[in-house]
């Protein structure tokens, strides 16, 4: 891993350019693949033009960290927002975006400001925008085109200056042709275009990558160094990686917290690939094939009992919320 870790500064010195955005902030955007070279030039050049700006690219791959480094230097003085579009149910949904009046449905009991109105000189962003729905494709359409809209249950008109980056691992032309995405929409939220490739065509940024997590692993744990064994970095890089880099910060924190020491061996990993039989250690089982959301309630069930069922600290290392902290473990029954 030495090696590679070095290749990686050479080549980050090499890469830099005036076009590219300083790194800095958690958000840093990591790599040197060609693909992660131009996202990065791409951001210098349009950050402060104010443009709609889609995000295309798989689950995991690090949209919200794209759409955070764009807002980041635009220069816009308002808050950055991000929402799913696809983890709210739709009537919810448009109450978040657009606000609501009193008594505009049960439970409505107080005016509230919707995502376009706290923005407004900000950036908006719309995670899995390919999910909303054809009512709200075309409320969010009238925002883009003049800037306006009404709060749910009311009359009055409402401006927003908000900056919109809207992100998809959908395929939108297919589903403009199938006609379930509005064309003009997807015209409008398609002004610049960004993709960010899957991990497994990027393995160059692999090195650079373990590197930056494992740094924010360590301090998010307040922990000492971690490192990888040489065969664990071996089994990283043989792994395809279909959950993209969120998988592989998840991998790495479940095994920072369960590591007895400072190296991270294999079989805290997890990981199985075709040459995974070679391990440090010849008398370890064979890892397990398993589901990325098996993984994934092995992972929050890990942090739970390493914070001893304190959910501020686990939704700290997790990097979530206490809402969707609560959600998968009523969802994945962990106890």
């Amino acid at each position: 891993m030495g090696n590679a870790l070095r290749q990686y500064r050479l080549s980050r010195q090499v890469a830099a350019s005036s076009e590219q955005p300083p790194e800095s902030g958690p958000d840093t955007i990591v790599g040197t693949s060609p693909a992660i070279v131009e996202v990065l030039k791409t951001i210098g050049r349009v950050a402060d033009s104010g443009a709609c700006v889609l995000i295309t690219g798989e689950s995991g791959t690090g949209k919200e960290v794209i759409a955070r480094a764009l807002h980041r230097h635009s220069g816009r003085s308002g808050p950055f927002l991000a929402i799913n579009c696809s983890a709210i149910v739709e009537t919810l949904l448009e109450s978040e975006l657009f606000g609501h009046e009193k008594g505009a449905f049960t439970g409505a009991d107080a005016r509230k400001a919707g995502k376009f109105e706290i923005t407004s000189d900000g950036t908006l962003f719309l995670d899995e925008i390919g999910e909303l729905q054809p009512t709200l494709q075309a409320k969010l359409l009238r925002v883009l085109q003049e800037g306006s809209y009404t709060r749910v249950g009311g009359s009055q008109e409402l401006h927003s200056n908000a900056r919109i980056i809207a992100a998809t691992h959908r395929d939108l032309q297919a589903m403009v042709r199938e006609g379930s995405f509005r064309e003009d929409l997807y015209y409008r939220l398609n002004v610049i275009r960004m993709h960010l490739p899957p991990l497994r065509e990027r393995p160059q940024d692999l090195a650079a990558l373990v590197e930056h997590l494992l740094g924010r692993i360590e301090k998010r744990l307040h922990r000492t160094a971690v490192r990888l064994s040489e065969t664990a970095w071996r089994l990283i890089r043989e792994y395809p990686w279909p959950g993209n880099v969120r998988e592989l910060e998840n991998i790495l924190t479940r095994a920072a917290v369960l590591a007895p020491g400072d190296t991270l061996t294999p079989d805290l990993l997890g990981l199985s690939t075709p040459s995974a039989a070679a391990s440090d250690d010849p008398s370890q089982p064979e890892l397990e094939l398993i589901t990325l959301e098996t993984l994934e309630a092995r992972h929050v069930g890990a942090i739970l009992e390493h914070t001893h069922w304190h959910k501020g600290k686990t939704c700290e290392i997790l990097g979530i919320s206490r809402p969707a902290l609560d959600r998968k473990i009523a969802k994945y029954g962990i106890a």
